[in-house]
């Protein structure tokens, strides 16, 4: 499979997507206690919050709870104290604003790629089916699917499955993009290229970007700065300012001292936190 994405020449799909956008959303989580059952404290007086346009990357142990931030950010779980907003306002699953990309692509399997992109707009039932396929067809070429409109889930690979996931998101527009995981099942080669991927449109999209991942190296390629979670309900232990040069190519970055450095910061930090536990 060619990994690569297409150029477009000027009048074609992609300016359904209009390059430069300052779409970002800004978000705040302020004071939020959060228990399982009222039992089991996720989050005790938890803050944190996202510039317009800030890729924020999400690491921690397991069961600290980035999962469970993910959502109640997106409204999935209403936190027992405190308030979470996306620019301003009380965050709702139905907001707008919001796009989610979950760990496994979750594609309908009796919809083709295309009417999987479309679902949301279909289900929104704000445009004309028409211009709901023109918007898709334009998410589907960002992500260089739009040749694959017509094949179903099940002849995908599993990274292009995720793609497909991917524009399902984009095709919505969101001004905050949450991804829980959703390359960590993918193999080195693909989850590399789709970081890449996701950095340039990223990039010209302009969306603030909260990303749960688990590997270090992939935390600190992605993002401006990276939260890490203690243990629970212990809430946030630190973060890092990522300040790699953009745009960033795997193998060059990765050659960095910097990077070297920034990893390591954040491997004594997450060893700290274990040996603690």
């Amino acid at each position: 499979m060619d990994c690569g994405i297409p150029t477009s020449p000027s009048g074609s799909r992609f300016e359904t997507f209009p390059d430069d956008r300052s779409g970002g959303a800004a978000f705040h989580v302020d004071g939020v206690d959060f228990a399982y059952d009222g039992t089991h404290p996720m989050f005790r007086s938890l803050a944190l919050s996202a510039r317009p346009g800030e890729f924020v990357a999400l690491l921690g142990p397991s069961g600290c709870g980035k999962t469970t931030l993910l959502n109640l950010l997106s409204g999935f779980l209403p936190p027992d104290s405190g308030r979470i907003t996306i620019d301003g306002e009380t965050v709702t699953p139905e907001m707008p604003a919001l796009g989610y990309v979950f760990q496994s692509p979750q594609l309908f399997p009796w919809l083709d790629v295309l009417d999987n992109v479309r679902f949301g707009l279909r289900m929104a039932g704000r445009l004309p089916e028409a211009e709901q396929r023109d918007k898709a067809l334009a998410a589907l070429a960002l992500v260089g699917l739009d040749a694959a409109a017509g094949k179903f889930p099940h002849q995908l690979s599993g990274g292009m499955q995720q793609r497909v996931a991917l524009a399902r998101a984009l095709v919505l527009e969101p001004r905050l993009l949450l991804m829980d995981e959703p390359f960590a099942a993918l193999d080195a080669i693909t989850r590399a290229t789709l970081n890449e991927e996701l950095l340039r449109l990223c990039g010209r999209l302009g969306q603030t970007v909260l990303f749960i991942t688990h590997d270090v190296e992939e935390a600190v390629f992605l993002a401006d700065r990276v939260v890490l979670l203690d243990i629970a309900p212990a809430g946030i232990h630190s973060e890092l300012t990522i300040d790699l040069p953009r745009p960033r190519r795997l193998r060059e970055t990765r050659r960095l001292e910097r990077f070297t450095a920034l990893t390591d910061t954040l491997l004594e930090r997450i060893s700290a936190i274990v040996a603690a536990a």
